[in-house]
């Protein structure tokens, strides 16, 4: 994989940010900007607790040595080697080669791991390759995510797992009323000041606002034909892990 400051250069639709339109030439490049940093942004914006939840989600999944799995939207292969920690062979998908390349440059050397540009809505694996895929805070960036949650039914084996983590709405007022005040006012400064894109990170305010909330998003996952549709809150409902099967 080249270098990604040759690949932006070719890319002149490429924006300091995307919009709620989500173009994906937009996101992708948005994503290639904010790649060398991103992981350290988000420990400090999440106040932490991004570990939590990469813990909670690896939990979820329950990688097993010997099976394969797809961690697509994985950025730079955080939660990949977390879950390759198991023995389980992980392919890393993103579609930002900008991730795929700092992911490569950072954990190229695991054996177990292999990094895959691609896209979510179209994805380059046969069927039922995978006996699991997961999805971290990337759905939500998918122009068509129901299509997305289709392709993953695909490409999994009947009886195979479904996890996805992802933003959501605190279902407590209270909760919600300061979780709005933080995004607000105080996540925009700190993304000035730890961010090589803070632009990129009003997007993401803008795009968790716009997200649907639990209830919706497990819908979605049920209608695209997946079945024993669960969620749970993590951190009050500001982030929401649902689980699912393919079935058998």
């Amino acid at each position: 994989m080249s270098d990604p400051a040759p690949h932006r250069a070719d890319r002149p639709d490429r924006a300091d940010r995307a919009d709620l339109g989500k173009d994906p030439s937009q996101v992708s490049g948005m994503f290639d900007e904010v790649a060398p940093a991103y992981d350290r942004t988000n420990a400090v914006l999440s106040v932490g607790n991004d570990a939590r939840w990469r813990i909670a989600t690896t939990r979820a999944v329950a990688p097993v040595a010997g099976e394969r799995i797809l961690d697509l939207a994985a950025g730079t292969g955080t939660s990949s080697v977390a879950l390759a920690r198991s023995g389980a062979e992980v392919v890393a998908a993103d579609f930002s080669p900008g991730m795929i390349a700092e992911g490569r440059r950072r954990h190229g050397g695991i054996p177990n791991v292999t990094f895959v540009e691609a896209d979510a809505t179209d994805l380059p694996f046969a069927d039922a390759e995978f006996d699991a895929a997961t999805i971290s805070f990337g759905l939500r960036n998918v122009n068509d995510p129901r299509k997305a949650l289709r392709e993953m039914l695909r490409v999994v084996r009947p009886g195979g797992r479904l996890v996805v983590c992802e933003f959501s709405h605190p279902p407590a007022r209270l909760v919600a009323s300061a979780y709005r005040l933080y995004s607000d006012r105080v996540l925009p400064l700190v993304a000035r000041a730890v961010s090589s894109n803070a632009a990129a990170y009003d997007y993401l305010n803008e795009s968790i606002r716009a997200w649907p909330d639990q209830r919706t998003l497990a819908a979605w996952i049920r209608e695209s034909g997946w079945t024993q549709v669960a969620h749970r809150d993590l951190t009050f409902g500001i982030v929401a892990l649902h689980r699912a099967r393919r079935p058998a």
